[in-house]
């Protein structure tokens, strides 16, 4: 197809039928852009860029401070910068709202295990209550009878 001078992807489509070109892009808008968990610098980065993208800047304020501030306004190596301006109560209103409600929709995702007062004690710590219940979960239908057997004091 390249000698040819002809290109191989519109070549293949030419042979696909309708029914399944649209199948196929059916397909891949189905498919999830979002990578989920790899590691905790792109899951910090997308957590600025979701912060990032509800923030509404107020370009008339913006202008306003900087005209007030006339060259103060762009940061130099003099510049103290901690008394020269002052947030409005709207801006500090809207990051505590913005901040309560990241913790709360963080109090929604780690929740508490209830312990049950009325379970067996069959561990030593937390860990080996984790391998317990990991090993109950893989070989808890083949261990049963034993375990009666044991709890009935008729074990051979």
């Amino acid at each position: 197809c390249e000698a040819r001078g002809e290109n191989y992807d519109r070549e293949k489509l030419l042979d696909v039928g309708a029914d399944d070109a649209e199948k196929w892009d059916r397909k891949k808008k189905k498919k999830n852009p979002d990578p989920g968990f790899s590691d905790y610098e792109a899951a910090t980065y997308r957590q600025y860029q979701r912060n990032t993208k509800n923030m509404k800047p107020d370009a008339q304020q913006y202008e306003r401070e900087k005209e007030k501030l006339g060259d103060d306004f762009y940061a130099t190596s003099n510049t103290m910068g901690l008394t020269q301006r002052k947030d409005s109560e709207d801006s500090i209103n809207r990051m505590v709202d913005d901040l309560e409600k990241q913790i709360e929709k963080r109090a929604k995702y780690s929740r508490r295990r209830t312990h049950d007062e009325d379970a067996d004690i069959d561990f030593i710590n937390e860990r080996n209550a984790k391998f317990n219940k990991k090993l109950e979960r893989f070989y808890g239908t083949y261990t049963a009878e034993i375990k009666q057997n044991l709890e009935r004091g008729t074990a051979v």
